[in-house]
Formats: C-alpha cells, structure tokens, sequence
C-alpha cells in the first residue's frame, strides 16, 4: 500500500492546514519529501476550500471567494532534483472520498470571476453531480449521465524567484492595459488571503505580497485543466527550483474541453496515487519549457458525437481575423441553441458542456480571415435521441427542472 504524505480534513479550514497552501512561491517550504521511484497519495480539497455546498441554492457561488483559491496539497520536494531537470510524473490513480461522493459545476457572476460565456450567463448558477462508481449524474439537467474521466486541473512545481518576477511583471502590464474591466484581465497578488503553507509569519507576510495567484496556467504547469491528464497518464515538468517542490489540487470528476464555465468541471475533493522519477538536465536535453505529457490509456469510450462549427465572426456579425477564441465561442454557443430544442434551458446546456466529455478541436487557423473551432458532443450520454431526423426534435426536459440562479447583489 502506498503511504498518504499528505491528509487532509474536509471539516476543518484549508487555512488550519500547513500541507496546503494557495499562492506560487519559491520559498514555500516542503511538507513532504520523496525519492525518485518512490509512490505516494495525497489528498486534496476541492479547489475552493469547502465553500461551495451540497444544496440547491447558488448563493454560495455568487458570494465565493475567488482570491482564496486554488487550494493546493503540497509541495513534495524529491530528493535530488535540481534546476534545469524534469520530473516525470505517473497519475497511477485518482479517486473520490467515500463520504464526499458529490461534486458541483457553477457559473460565476460576471462581476466576479465570469467565465467564457459571462455576457451570455451574466449571473450564479450552480449545478451538483452525484457519483456513483465511475458514473454521474445531475439532479438539475435530466436525461444525461456520463463516465468520469477524472484528472488533477492543477499540477506543477514551483517557480524560482526570476520566474516568479517575469510572471508578476507581464500579468501585472496586461491588467494595466484595462484596470477597470470587469472581469479582470489578469488576477495579481493579493497578500491578504494569502496561505502560504509552513512558512514562518514574518516571512510569510513579505511573500505573500508576491506570491503568484494560481489562476492560470503558466510554464511550470500550474491551471492547465487538461481532461485527459487522467489515471495512467506521465507527465514532465520543468524544475526550477531544489527539490522541485511538486503541488496538486482541483481535482475534476469530468470536464469538457475548455471548461468552459470557468468553475467548468465538476469540483470534487479526493486523493490521487503519484509516482515521481527524474531526467537530469532534462529541459535542455529535449528543449523544453512547458510540460508535455502522455494521455491515459483509460478513457471512456464514445466514439459517436454531434459535432459543432464556429467560426470567427461573434454574435454581433462583427468579422475577426483568425480568432480560435471566437470561434470556439461560436461553437459553443451553437451547442447550447440546438439542445434548447429539446427543452433545455440555456443553463442546463451551458453546465453540460462544460461538464461533460465534449472535445474541443482547432480545425483550422489558415483561411482567412476565419479560423474554424468545433465542439464535439458525444451523443451516447443522452437517454434519448439527439440526432437531427426528419420528424425535428422532441421536448425530452420538464422545464420544473431549474439551474439553481442566484441574482447578483446590487
């Protein structure tokens, strides 16, 4: 049996723990140290801490805060890595809790943390996805249930302090550009809620000030919120730092490609199986400077989907030039208009695609001026028909069945 290096306590504050900390920093101290070839499990919270409940009022998302997150177990150090290696990374397993079989998916307000469709889903939604085995399902969107290809959304190692400074003075040059957008164009350090794990307070105040939020994906690793980074899947991550000092959190029981609802995936708190190796001098053996990695051999099979067209021209009939944002955007906005015909409301397709194993493919970014993205929805998830047919389509979804809304604040 592989020993737990670090637990966690679902009842108790990610802030009472000193196994966990939410901010990237050079000088976060280890909690744990292995060695290559060792395997080890660690346990996770959800990503917010536990601020987001098991109900059916979305409150909770509309009030959370997003300056806390993401909460992250760690960092392992491994002995003998240096600056300039890689550290491989099996995900041997990943798994939920036995009294926490539950997970929740939710739009945020667009007044604080948005998502892709913000103007479209302007206010909190929320839906809760119970686990059974590998399967899900939702109380608030009838007629689906899907495997679990569950997977880390947050995986790397920490940066060293050149890196960390490049960070702070990019992101921090992108905000300035807009400092009144809502949502905001980068999310900086913000030192008030700061946890920045063992280190000693009078330290911790002065790194805190610095310390690189975990929003978004970065060279190291960091938010990737890739779906296929599932069980059996390798991974090699720079190493910037000694020991490397390897941290993991937002764990996703399923997610769609973009998760596109920003709080996309369906959040869990659970534990993942990890085996560590190194490759010395790695990044410039094979020129690397962000992670790559291997997919699992385990997924769920579908292999029959409904596949969507967007093309870089928005909602407005405004044309751009080879943009994949808009694009996507189109094609999930074209998803979301065919399954309303089946009586979803927009939410309940809007959480569904952000939840489900849909694909998100570049198809093409070299006719101009369109690029072309495509959504690919698998169809096997549905308990009916949603093929287009001579007849059109049937009302499957009884519109007492809401997303949970909470209005904004005023």
């Amino acid at each position: 049996m592989a020993e737990t290096i670090i637990k966690i306590d679902l009842n108790k504050s990610a802030y009472e723990h000193d196994n966990i900390h939410n901010r990237w920093h050079p000088d976060i101290p280890m909690v744990s140290m292995v060695k290559p070839g060792d395997d080890f499990i660690i346990e996770c919270m959800d990503w917010t801490g536990g601020q987001i409940e098991n109900n059916d009022d979305a409150a909770d998302v509309r009030d959370v805060d997003l300056t806390q997150v993401h909460f992250l177990s760690g960092p392992v150090g491994i002995e003998g890595a240096e600056p300039g290696d890689l550290l491989e990374v099996d995900i041997l397993d990943i798994g939920t809790f036995a009294d926490s079989q539950w997970g929740f998916n939710g739009f945020f307000s667009k007044q604080n943390g948005g998502g892709f469709l913000t103007d479209h889903f302007p206010e909190a939604q929320k839906t809760i996805w119970d686990f059974n085995g590998m399967f899900t399902k939702s109380r608030h969107i009838p007629g689906v249930e899907f495997a679990g290809l569950i997977h880390p959304g947050l995986i790397g190692c920490l940066p060293d302090k050149k890196m960390l400074d490049e960070w702070n003075t990019r992101e921090k040059e992108l905000f300035d550009t807009d400092p009144e957008r809502t949502p905001p164009l980068a999310a900086l350090p913000y030192a008030e809620t700061a946890h920045m794990g063992r280190m000693k307070p009078e330290e911790a105040k002065s790194a805190a000030a610095e310390g690189a939020r975990t929003v978004p994906p970065r060279e190291h690793g960091g938010n990737c919120d890739i779906k296929d980074l599932s069980r059996g899947s390798k991974v090699y991550f720079p190493v910037y730092v000694k020991d490397a000092g390897l941290s993991v959190g937002d764990l996703h029981f399923s997610q769609g490609d973009g998760e596109i609802t920003f709080c996309g995936a369906i959040e869990m708190a659970g534990w993942i199986h990890l085996r560590v190796n190194l490759v010395k001098d790695g990044m410039k053996k094979y020129g690397i400077k962000n992670p790559i990695f291997k997919p699992s051999p385990i997924t769920p099979r579908y292999d029959d989907y409904l596949i969507f067209e967007g093309i870089s021209v928005d909602e407005e009939g405004q044309q751009h030039y080879l943009d994949v944002n808009v694009a996507y955007r189109q094609a999930c906005l074209n998803a979301i208009e065919y399954l309303k015909k089946f009586g979803y409301s927009g939410a309940q397709a809007y959480s569904l695609l952000g939840t489900a194993p849909v694909q998100g493919h570049i198809s093409g970014v070299v006719d101009i001026p369109n690029s072309c993205a495509t959504l690919w929805l698998p169809t096997d998830i549905f308990e009916f028909d949603v093929n287009p047919n001579a007849e059109g389509p049937k009302k499957y979804v009884d519109d007492s069945v809401q997303v949970p809304l909470a209005p904004d604040l005023k």
